[in-house]
């Protein structure tokens, strides 16, 4: 992976990740224009599928004020995922089946500075499972400050 441009850190603590995927996404050039300024926001998006093609909803990719209004994008518009067919045939079974779903997990440039996606199947974790993540990472911080001052 290349350069990371946003990542959906709240996926990672609400979830439980099975499996990870990269996907590319149909983009419009002042779209790209605001991901290469940074204008983009993972938070709250969410993945669908829609007669057997994977779309990417509520992603927030904000505007460029050099735009012209008649070029302009939607803020929060729906972009279409580009995968093998395989891949999303997977993903769609795991979808069905109960508690899981497919998440974006962060936004980066690859190799060719093509903008891609990382996606990923999930299974929703239970609120004490989300305590046991603190506990840990909390123990863990403290571990490292310890050894630190040691």
């Amino acid at each position: 992976m290349g350069e990371n441009i946003a990542k959906n850190k709240k996926a990672y603590f609400d979830y439980f990740l099975e499996e990870k995927f990269e996907a590319g996404l149909v983009l419009k050039g002042s779209e790209i224009k605001a991901i290469r300024a940074g204008r983009v926001n993972l938070k709250d998006s969410f993945i669908r599928f829609v007669q057997g093609e994977a779309f990417l909803f509520n992603a927030h990719i904000g505007r460029l004020e050099t735009t012209h209004h008649f070029y302009a994008h939607e803020e929060r518009g729906s972009r279409k995922l580009l995968l093998h067919k395989k891949q999303i045939q997977k993903m769609i079974k795991a979808v069905e089946k109960d508690g899981y779903t497919v998440v974006p997990l962060q936004l980066y440039f690859n190799d060719r500075n093509i903008v891609k996606i990382q996606i990923a199947i999930a299974k929703g974790k239970q609120l004490h499972d989300k305590r046991n993540d603190l506990k840990e990472k909390d123990m863990k911080r403290d571990m490292e400050r310890s050894m630190k001052d040691y």
